[in-house]
């Protein structure tokens, strides 16, 4: 029987462990070539844009697609399952929660992966709806205990490192800028729009672990080409959809200051293929732009969890 599960039915079935177990999981596949995805397409319109990712995991034998809407400053997110079998539908999520934590918990597994093992000072730029799952995963992974997190809007600012204080039981306070931000975090997050990059690349030291999760287009650049020529390791969660979607990495590639063969993929890492950090002072760089296997993964667990406890409503499929 598929099901169709709500945001409140999603939401209560979801949790960070859970959430970075499947992700590392399916990124360990993907690096042994054991999945598919397809990067992401887009349908724009004048007053809206459609966009959808495609992919299969046969290891829990689905395939499926992810698709979401832009309109009005606003976002609508939903998960389609299909039995990689039989082709029967399984199951339809509103994923606005699956799709931050799936995206927060790339960027902790990047960190588990990457960041050095004594990190214990961050900092975000961002504190939206996605910085919260980043903030979560990070904490998952690492010993951190403090977060320094900028934001445009002070009173915002100061209500999410209220918030994320409480859920974390971590120091998270405002930054006073965005050099105070990056100067003495061993791991640094971005998670914004911006169209620019947001910090001088010299603010980087040693060590640091960047992940870079907002700039999935060329309309949007977070970092600086000198910040991403900081990094000895450069990693995407996948080459095929940086070369697309990298709004970081492509105006170097343009240039001929970086080469896709660089780069590693984050499955590579985790299923030991090729390394990520090698030593202590070495930079490194995760570029996140999202993956259908990811939502796919994750959906499969909370179906299961939903099937357990008898949620969901039937669809007349």
């Amino acid at each position: 029987m598929a099901i169709y599960l709500n945001e409140a039915e999603v939401g209560g079935l979801l949790d960070m462990p859970m959430v970075l177990g499947a992700v590392e999981q399916v990124m360990a596949a993907h690096g042994r070539g054991e999945t598919i995805d397809l990067p992401r397409q887009r349908v724009r319109l004048p007053a809206t844009m459609t966009h959808l990712l495609q992919g299969g995991v046969p290891a829990v034998n689905l395939s499926g697609l992810k698709v979401y809407t832009s309109a009005g400053g606003r976002n609508r997110f939903w998960v389609h399952l299909f039995d990689a079998t039989s082709g029967d539908p399984v199951a339809v999520l509103e994923a606005d929660r699956l799709g931050m934590m799936r995206t927060g918990a790339a960027g902790g597994i990047a960190a588990k992966w990457l960041a050095r093992a004594d990190a214990r000072v961050a900092g975000v730029f961002g504190a939206g709806w996605q910085a919260q799952g980043q903030i979560l995963a990070l904490c998952a992974v690492r010993p951190v205990e403090r977060i320094k997190v900028f934001a445009r809007n002070p009173e915002r600012l100061q209500a999410f490192c209220t918030q994320m204080s409480l859920e974390t039981g971590r120091e998270v306070i405002p930054a006073a800028s965005a050099e105070d931000t990056v100067r003495g975090a061993d791991v640094v997050v971005t998670i914004t729009t911006s169209p620019k990059p947001l910090f001088d690349a010299a603010w980087l030291a040693p060590g640091t672990h960047v992940t870079a999760a907002g700039s999935n287009s060329l309309a949007r650049q977070e970092l600086s080409e000198a910040a991403v020529r900081r990094a000895d390791v450069i990693c995407v969660d996948s080459r095929e959809i940086a070369l697309r979607e990298a709004g970081d990495l492509l105006p170097l590639l343009e240039k001929g200051r970086t080469q896709p063969g660089r780069w590693v993929e984050l499955g590579e890492v985790v299923a030991g293929i090729r390394p990520g950090r090698t030593s202590d002072v070495q930079v490194t760089l995760f570029e996140s732009q999202g993956m259908a296997i990811q939502d796919i993964a994750v959906a499969a667990q909370v179906v299961a969890r939903a099937r357990e406890r008898g949620l969901g409503t039937a669809l007349p499929y």
